[in-house]
């Protein structure tokens, strides 16, 4: 309930998120600054704004800020968790396994659908859609290119497959920010998701199988792959033990056993193997968890892998989270989201329309803020209570969110995803673009079954 004095009007809500929006746009493209020190300067404007509108003046603004943060406090553990997780699985040899066992599979007919389900299986573990292009990514952009593949196809294939595990590992940070700014309970929304994602995943499998058969003539790149094979076994105990971690995470997460204990299991699960298996140091290990780990592979593409994660790794992500959540809590709080959010949604009348337009607003909102984070908070805080009012459950807005937000951000030339794949990759988005399917069949693929009346999913009791 606002507990303001006043209710701002449309005009006075509308320049103050248009100010925001500038701001975070300008900053960003124009001037290269901080997203951080961006946010910093939404939220003073913010808090200036509903200074009139408080009846305790900076207090009443503070209390706003830290309910904002407070409702997502378990999220804010996850992160956290999250890094421990990333580190463990790398000091265990979990992610090493992974690409071992999926390099060993690759073939020139089933190149591409390989190295979907390759950086699918890395990013799931990982939970970073970044870290697989990064380092799968790069390496399969090289085979491709000696298979004589067209590398936007390559790319296309690597970001589907990079950005399905970002959108469905319960230790991906979007994944995490879209439950949390909904409401909603992580596993909850990660079934949701499953509804949508998995029938676009089997859509763009078979269509990179086809397309794959188009070069099932071409030679592998033999030198490249036992390069990576020998600096893998050289530095790692390569063991289907190793793959333990990963499968309690995903047999616990599953069960619906709370992300918290999945986490904590998986990455205890993961220290013992690496000290049993892979010999490693207990004391490295423990500081491993806090910073990383660094390894020499003679690979410069597994180093950078490999010397990843910790709970520092995560501390970018957790910093930006609580800066949004206050500034989303001075939004909420006074009005200025409701405001816009009634007048937005006045004709929307069918929950069809409403899952529409949450997904057309973030491919927007990343266009303009070219960033997944304040695009999936603010929607979230944006849209909760129109998914209450037409009786629909909170995964429904949170599986709407990571499909405008999550996946249209690699379409986008300027935000920071589609920058960092095309300049990593060496491929422009407007190349990869249309190749990437996932990350544009699985948005209309949800409005068209929202539109049918399909993976509609209604809560038990509409919210008045």
């Amino acid at each position: 309930m606002n507990k303001s004095s006043h209710t701002p009007s449309f005009t006075h809500s509308l320049l103050t998120f248009l100010l925001i929006v500038a701001v975070i746009g300008i900053g960003l493209f124009y001037l290269k600054a901080s997203l951080h020190s961006l946010m910093l300067i939404s939220l003073i404007i913010a808090g200036v704004s509903a200074f009139r509108l408080s009846e305790n003046g900076f207090t009443g603004i503070r209390d706003a800020m830290n309910k904002g943060i407070f409702k997502a406090l378990p999220a804010l553990y996850i992160f956290i968790l999250i890094g421990v997780l990333i580190a463990a699985f790398i000091q265990s040899g979990t992610v090493a396994s992974l690409i071992y066992y999926g390099l060993n599979i690759i073939s020139p007919a089933i190149f591409l659908p390989a190295g979907l389900i390759l950086c699918s299986f890395m990013s799931v573990a990982t939970g970073t859609s970044w870290g697989t292009v990064g380092t799968a990514g790069v390496v399969l952009m090289g085979i491709g290119e000696v298979m004589g593949i067209p590398l936007p196809i390559v790319a296309g294939m690597v970001i589907s497959g990079a950005c399905f595990g970002d959108k469905m590992s319960p230790v991906s940070d979007t994944t995490n920010l879209a439950a949390m700014s909904s409401g909603t309970d992580l596993y909850g929304h990660i079934k949701s998701m499953l509804v949508t994602t998995l029938p676009t995943y089997l859509i763009s499998l078979v269509i990179f199988a086809f397309v794959g058969l188009q070069y099932a003539s071409q030679p592998l790149p033999s030198a490249t792959l036992e390069a990576m094979l020998l600096g893998i076994k050289n530095t790692y105990t390569v063991s289907f033990l190793c793959l333990l971690p990963f499968i309690v995470m995903l047999v616990m997460s599953f069960k619906k056993i709370s992300a918290e204990v999945s986490m904590l299991s998986a990455a205890i699960v993961a220290v013992i193997i690496a000290i049993v298996v892979q010999g490693a140091n207990f004391t490295e290990v423990l500081n491993a968890l806090y910073s990383g780990g660094t390894f020499e592979t003679g690979i410069d593409t597994l180093n950078n892998l490999f010397s990843r994660g910790g709970i520092s790794s995560m501390m970018w992500t957790f910093s930006l989270a609580v800066m949004a959540l206050a500034l989303g809590g001075i939004l909420s709080h006074f009005g200025f989201l409701l405001v816009l959010i009634s007048t937005i949604l006045v004709n929307v009348k069918r929950a069809s329309t409403l899952v529409a337009t949450t997904i057309i607003s973030c491919f927007i909102g990343n266009m303009t803020m070219g960033e997944a984070y304040m695009t999936i908070i603010l929607g979230g805080q944006l849209y909760s209570k129109a998914y209450d009012d037409h009786g629909l459950d909170r995964k429904m807005l949170s599986r709407s969110l990571e499909e405008g937000a999550t996946l249209t951000t690699a379409l986008i030339p300027w935000t920071t995803g589609g920058a960092f794949f095309a300049s990593t990759l060496g491929v422009s988005v407007l190349d990869y673009a249309p190749w990437a399917l996932l990350n544009w069949i699985n948005p209309l693929l949800s409005i068209v079954l929202a539109m049918l009346g399909i993976a509609v999913f209604r809560s038990v009791k509409k919210v008045k």
